[in-house]
């Protein structure tokens, strides 16, 4: 496998999180496109037709793309984030306390970073957008 990337789903407020993420994680995005700038001949797939995401790609690392949208008519099933979470390994406890403290404002803290007993610096929240994320640093560079 060369990579495994997030991809995200709102329910119209993906701009106002990839926003939030991009000041988060200091990056521009890769890509971001509304559902009215879709070519004509392309609408077969995207009806839409309003300033909702169509996509949205940040780089946050070499290696991983935070992706997103806005939910559409295509999704049939309602959006959940309670069977996920988004975990990121640090390189230093200051970035592990700086990435928890800035996407837990405005959403809630259910574990604060802390040592744990497998070794780990760790903490877990869902952020105001509903994304469960969890921030750890382990000096022994295993996850």
């Amino acid at each position: 496998m060369k990579r495994l990337n997030p991809y995200l789903f709102f329910n119209g407020n993906c701009e106002d999180a990839f926003n939030f993420y991009r000041v988060v994680f200091g990056k521009d995005f890769k890509y971001f496109g509304r559902y009215k700038d879709v070519p004509e001949k392309d609408k077969i797939i995207f009806h839409e037709s309003d300033d909702k995401i169509m996509h949205v790609s940040l780089p946050i690392s070499a290696e991983t793309i935070l992706m997103g949208c806005d939910i559409t008519e295509i999704y049939k099933e309602p959006i959940s984030s309670n069977n996920f979470s988004l975990y990121i390994n640090t390189d230093s406890r200051e970035e592990a306390d700086r990435l928890f403290n800035e996407l837990s404002t405005g959403g809630k803290i259910e574990m604060p970073m802390n040592h744990t007993f497998w070794g780990s610096y760790y903490g877990i929240l869902t952020d105001k957008f509903g994304i469960n994320w969890k921030i750890t640093f382990n000096s022994n560079t295993e996850e």
